[in-house]
């Protein structure tokens, strides 16, 4: 199962690749089609690594990161079809902010649940900080970053403070981890990894959503390359439970 896993990650590269060739041109019902093969081998790199760990199917933390990866699939789904059909922009854009956001809670409980629930109270009460700063640095990049940043979140305000709030606290969250494992903890180490390239992708498309000039063949293509390469190292992560 192990080599099903590293199968899967070389096919997912091959499908980014061919879908960011596509997407550079424009986009397209067969970019949509391409993305989401790509986001199907996260899923088949996280279920094959999975049942390959040395704890197998019984993994709490395996379910919860499993659960979490499908509601990206449905995110990178849902953005997409903003553009195959405009006139419901809106509702495609929204959807895909609260999917990601519960991808990621979804990992948080899944860390909680298997590395964090009886450590030490001091070492609890640090994890629960990293999710605290992460919100407020989310509440406070909305409030007074915009500008200086040259982005108008216009109606997606609101939600990009509250998505924004979730997304940075996973890297601190992992980052804590880590550094309380002593970066021994491989899995831990790939989702901290992941949790990182996560976060670039999503500044890059935040420039891309709300800035102006920051749809060029390169923004595109670190968009995606950053965003799958996270979501490949969070599938792999499970290998190492």
């Amino acid at each position: 199962m192990k080599i099903l896993s590293f199968i899967f990650l070389a096919l997912g590269f091959l499908f980014l690749a061919w879908f960011c060739k596509e997407r550079v041109k424009g986009f397209s019902p067969k970019a949509v089609v391409l993305k989401s093969l790509a986001s199907a081998c996260f899923m088949g790199i996280a279920i094959s690594a999975l049942f390959a760990s040395a704890s197998g199917t019984m993994s709490t933390f395996g379910f919860f990161v499993i659960f979490g990866l499908l509601f990206g699939l449905f995110g990178d789904i849902w953005l997409d079809l903003k553009w195959v059909y405009p006139n419901d922009v809106k509702i495609w854009t929204f959807s895909g902010f609260y999917v990601f956001a519960v991808q990621h809670v979804l990992i948080a409980i899944g860390l909680f649940l298997n590395f964090i629930i009886g450590m030490e109270s001091k070492y609890v009460l640090i994890c629960v900080a990293t999710i605290v700063v992460g919100v407020a640095a989310g509440i406070l990049n909305v409030l007074f970053l915009e500008k200086p940043m040259k982005l108008n979140y216009g109606d997606y305000k609101k939600v990009s403070g509250f998505y924004g709030g979730i997304l940075i606290s996973m890297p601190l969250l992992t980052l804590a981890l880590a550094i309380m494992f002593g970066f021994h903890n491989i899995a831990i180490d790939l989702m901290f990894a992941g949790e990182v390239f996560f976060l670039i992708s999503d500044l890059i498309l935040s420039g891309t959503y709300f800035g102006e000039g920051k749809d060029r063949p390169i923004d595109v293509i670190l968009n995606h390359g950053t965003y799958y390469l996270g979501q490949f190292l969070i599938a792999l992560s499970l290998l190492f439970i």
